[in-house]
């Protein structure tokens, strides 16, 4: 008698969603889910990457199209230190938008991860000239400056930085640095 409920209570089941009753009788599994277009392939892209998951970000945003993609693929690829994949999205993402903030916190993350200090700080500082208050060309230029051994230019642009951005998860790094210098 138990079978028999047990049977009938399967049946309504499949007869209440007969989709997925099929899916599970053909695969022994339900059906995947459906693949996101390509707009919510950029939005979940974004997602992931904003949560921190960045290879995941990374193939999402992959079969994503469009300048913004493009800007947050070279973020996440930076943010996992592949800092030579992450120079030409950023690149593309900025022919599109050069004042794209994360494209430029990418290039400069990607350039001086490549230690290509001069390079970093000719990019970083062309985007200050479009747009002074962006914070994170601050940081990366000063990170270049670091680099090349020039401390009172790095000092200043961490300064800035620290102004524009006081609340950024790179603000306690940046402050402990410059009180160790003096």
């Amino acid at each position: 008698m138990k079978t028999n409920a047990l049977m009938l209570s399967v049946l309504v089941g499949a007869l209440a969603a007969p989709a997925a009753a099929v899916a599970v009788c053909r695969t022994g599994g339900a059906d995947p889910a459906p693949a996101p277009a390509p707009a919510d392939r950029l939005q979940t892209g974004i997602a992931l990457f904003q949560r921190g998951e960045y290879a995941k970000a990374e193939a999402t945003l992959r079969e994503a199209a469009g300048p913004e993609a493009s800007a947050y693929l070279a973020a996440s690829l930076a943010k996992q230190k592949k800092y030579a994949e992450a120079e030409a999205p950023a690149r593309t993402a900025l022919e599109a938008n050069p004042t794209n903030e994360v494209a430029l916190a990418a290039l400069g993350e990607s350039l001086v991860g490549q230690r290509k200090f001069d390079e970093a700080i000719e990019k970083m500082s062309d985007a200050i000239k479009r747009k002074a208050d962006f914070a994170y060309a601050y940081f990366w230029r000063g990170q270049a400056y670091y680099g090349k051994k020039k401390a009172d230019r790095m000092v200043s642009d961490f300064e800035t930085f620290l102004k524009l951005a006081p609340k950024s998860p790179e603000a306690p790094i940046v402050r402990q640095l410059l009180s160790s210098l003096g």
